[in-house]
């Protein structure tokens, strides 16, 4: 039994299985796994899915890390829940991404995959109340399991349950695309829980907007509350107490000493020596993404071509580092997508190329040491997301960067509420506009740049994935009154 508990899709160790049948197990980074350190693991579990055959195959075995449970879900009921609802439905709404000529279309599929999902969310709600100690504090992890906190509260509601969404939360109007009896059971979910954490006060007012319901199942009434660092629903589902779920801001940073260490590994100093002697003494424009649909990707290559365009005293002096992490390519919409990143990348340094000058040097792979020795390299960032829960990326690049950058932020990024006072924001759709913020950032004095790129790093590095995991525990175990 424990008293700390954390569910999530991933979890914080991934078992690859061998030719000759041994097990491999890794452990993984990120907030989560830095948090979770803080509580005594004794006391405390982390429940997630098994992804692979590695990680199925451990738990046939038995094979478990301490502290971790990883729940072996149908492979089918896993693919219907994660990538038929999760990432092709609740991804889409949250980020805006439908083309809606033509999607979403809810028909008798996608109630097939949304039972999957339901039963996926019931799978993780049977082991968290299982396992949890009578008033177990519980932090759910993310859309994937948005269904959990409802479903949790109904086995055990004796518990604190809090989730946390790192996307973005999909606009009232894009909320109510879904069939009513699945956004009734979407919110109701989320309901579920004592405390509601978003990465910026724009998307907890999202949920907040969209979770009005007067309707057969029940009633919600949005909550302000003046002198609270906090918003909230007041509800009652008919039959059941009525209760009220507070929303809170937890801006995640990133962790300054753990992340300039790992960027300064020997490997990383190999890179970057290549890196520098393919590049000389030009200026570069990085940026680091997964060729996500929301990223923003072939927009900032044709800002980058316009910006050629329009200002050729550019040309020959700077190169446009992009690495592009390939993502879901499971999917045909982000297979396609990431082709026509690098058909783009092709084009200009078609365009512009010259015998001893790249344009763009683009990586389409998973390559962590290239993405930290860019980092360093940085002279401007680009970071133009079209819609961020948060985007780690555009507070990790001042932390890393050598001479300082400037950094040229969407404002549609979560991290635009923390860093538009030292960052060029701009409109993500306006491929002008960013290209004539490239312009400005690449004019920029370098000492103006080193100024504004040591403001940045403060705010980047203000709460550290430790700090983040510990204020969501904190809040989730005060009571409300105080």
């Amino acid at each position: 039994m424990a008293s700390v508990l954390v569910a999530s899709n991933r979890g914080p160790v991934s078992y690859t299985l061998g030719e000759d049948g041994t097990l491999d197990a890794r452990r993984g980074g990120g907030g989560l796994v830095s948090g979770l350190s803080a509580v005594d693991s004794q006391d405390s579990l982390w429940v997630c899915a098994a992804l692979g055959a590695g990680d199925r195959e451990a738990v046939r075995r038995g094979v478990a890390e301490p502290g971790v449970r990883m729940l072996a879900i149908d492979p089918d009921v896993y693919a219907d829940a994660y990538n038929g609802i999760a990432n092709s439905v609740l991804w889409f709404l949250h980020h805006h991404l439908y083309e809606i000529p033509r999607e979403p279309v809810f028909d008798a599929e996608f109630r097939r995959r949304w039972e999957s999902y339901r039963a996926y969310n019931r799978a993780f709600a049977e082991a968290l109340a299982e396992a949890a100690d009578d008033g177990a504090a519980v932090l759910v992890q993310d859309y994937h399991l948005a269904l959990v906190p409802g479903q949790l509260r109904e086995l055990r509601p004796d518990l604190r349950i809090g989730h946390f969404t790192h996307t973005p939360w999909a606009s009232s109007e894009y909320l109510r695309m879904l069939p009513e009896e699945v956004r009734e059971e979407l919110v109701w979910g989320m309901l579920g829980a004592d405390e509601l954490g978003f990465h910026t006060w724009s998307w907890a007012f999202s949920f907040l907007n969209g979770a009005h319901i007067d309707s057969a199942t029940g009633v919600t009434t949005p909550l302000s509350p003046t002198g609270t660092p906090w918003r909230g629903v007041d509800h009652m589902k008919w039959g059941a107490p009525r209760r009220s779920t507070r929303l809170r801001v937890h801006p995640l940073g990133v962790d300054g000493e753990e992340l300039r260490a790992l960027a300064h590994r020997p490997e990383v100093d190999e890179r970057l020596a290549r890196l520098r002697e393919e590049v000389g003494d030009r200026l570069t424009i990085v940026r680091v993404d997964r060729t996500e649909l929301s990223k923003n990707i072939l927009r900032g290559l044709l800002a980058y071509r316009e910006l050629l365009t329009v200002h050729p005293e550019w040309r020959g002096r700077v190169v446009h580092l992009a690495s592009a992490y390939p993502s879901r390519q499971d999917l045909e919409a982000y297979r396609s997508y990431t082709a026509a990143v690098s058909e783009l990348a092709e084009e200009i340094n078609a365009e512009f190329g010259t015998a001893d000058w790249q344009p763009v040097l683009v990586s389409v792979q998973d390559d962590f040491t290239r993405s930290l020795a860019v980092y360093r390299m940085a002279d401007v960032a680009l970071v133009n997301p079209v819609r961020d829960g948060m985007n780690l990326v555009a507070k990790e690049i001042p932390v890393v960067s050598e001479a300082g950058c400037a950094l040229v932020l969407s404002d549609q990024a979560g991290a635009y509420t923390e860093l538009r006072e030292d960052a060029l924001t701009v409109n993500p759709f306006d491929v002008s506009a960013t290209a004539e913020a490239l312009h400005t950032a690449l004019s920029m004095p370098a000492a103006e740049r080193a100024d504004r790129t040591k403001r940045l790093a403060v705010a980047a590095t203000a709460l550290p994935p430790q700090r983040w995991f510990l204020d969501q525990l904190e809040a989730l175990t005060t009571p409300p009154e105080e």
